[in-house]
């Protein structure tokens, strides 16, 4: 799928390519007769005017989103993050995207699709998307590729990601402050490194409200399947969870809740509009602000590839929004603070000591030591 600018683009492609058939065979056609011996020789063709220079060709960049975007959720946030990125830049960019790309070997054909359309920067917006977009970043050294959320990186190809789990951990404050039964729940997609992060996240904002609060967990094994999201939800309510948040790209498990008459919120973007009265806030993630960094990079020449970039609630990047009127004033004002503290820099949600699942602290190793161990420090 297409923006109208692309479509445009094409459109003019087509122009160009007409014209330069017509000229191609205007060149092949036959010659004129040679002038007559007693014709008038032909009157001095008129200096040529000096041609413009060329305008400079806009910079095509291309968006791959791992789900439909809609009108809500990780995609349409994503895609919320490109369109600033036209109205910032106008004419110097030409965008595209692509929605539904299924994590694997469509991944490869549709990065390599993109590349062949001449596109020079191109975001990947999805965990499963690093390895294709790894191998397709070898083959095409003259492309710029940005990959959300991933670790590995590339001479061409850099790593950006949101720190959710700020947001995630005030929608701790908020849910554990709401709950009467003592029971969260949190419809989790993969058991990947930045979904676990935001468990644990809103389970340690909940437990600094409550200590003995409970965070049940359903998992779906999907980024986008409403079904089943709304399934998992049903199943923590009756569970006894009374509050829920999902990472999953959907409003179903907010609508489960407003349906059930429990309590949830938003993910990914402003879902107010969604749940009714179950809906407690949003935790969001403002792209527009890195995509505005990377493309200027590309156009002043100084982007550079090997980067890895993770920007929170201090950078604007992160946000729990649209606060139910519901929840109490002294709520309000604990979760304003802690992002005040947050935004300071002086507050973060994993700051030591961390214990396992048996109340052990977990010892602090560099990264170097983890490596040579292939083992995490805590068992």
């Amino acid at each position: 799928m297409t923006t109208d600018n692309h479509k445009r683009a094409l459109l003019k492609f087509a122009a160009a390519a007409s014209a330069l058939g017509a000229a191609a065979l205007a060149g092949c056609g036959r010659k004129d007769e040679a002038p007559k011996a007693d014709a008038a020789p032909p009157a001095p063709a008129p200096a040529a005017a000096s041609a413009p220079a060329p305008a400079s060709e806009a910079l095509q960049a291309a968006w791959i989103y791992v789900g439909p975007v809609g009108s809500a959720g990780w995609s349409y946030a994503h895609d919320l993050g490109r369109k600033a990125a036209e109205a910032e830049f106008g004419g110097k960019i030409k965008t595209t995207f692509i929605e539904s790309v299924p994590e694997g070997a469509d991944t490869e054909r549709v990065l390599r699709d993109l590349v062949a359309q001449g596109n020079k920067l191109i975001f990947g917006t999805s965990f499963g998307f690093m390895e294709p977009m790894l191998k397709v970043a070898k083959d095409h050294p003259e492309v710029k590729f940005e990959h959300a959320t991933g670790y590995k990186t590339a001479e061409n190809m850099n790593v950006y990601d949101s720190r959710f789990y700020q947001d995630t951990y005030l929608a701790g404050v908020v849910a554990a402050s709401m709950s009467k039964t003592g029971t969260l729940g949190f419809v989790g997609s993969f058991p990947i490194p930045e979904v676990l992060r935001n468990i644990n996240a809103f389970t340690l904002g909940a437990q600094s409200v409550k200590p003995g609060i409970r965070v049940r967990v359903a998992w779906v094994n999907s980024w986008y399947d409403p079904p089943k999201e709304t399934e998992a939800a049903q199943a923590l309510m009756n569970g006894g969870a009374d509050v829920l948040l999902q990472n999953t790209d959907s409003t179903a498990v907010l609508q489960a809740a407003d349906t059930a008459g429990k309590h949830a919120f938003g993910w990914d973007s402003d879902m107010s509009s969604f749940g009714g009265k179950a809906h407690l806030g949003s935790a969001i993630a403002d792209w527009s602000h890195y995509y505005k960094k990377s493309i200027q990079a590309v156009l002043d020449g100084s982007w550079k590839g090997g980067q890895v970039t993770r920007w929170g609630v201090p950078e604007g990047q992160n946000d729990l929004i649209k606060l139910s009127d519901e929840i109490p004033a002294e709520v309000r004002a604990k979760v304003e603070e802690i992002k005040t503290k947050m935004k300071a820099r002086s507050f973060d949600v994993f700051n030591g000591p961390i214990v396992d699942s048996t109340g052990r602290v977990c010892r602090i190793l560099c990264k170097r030591t983890i490596q040579r161990r292939r083992k995490p420090a805590c068992p």
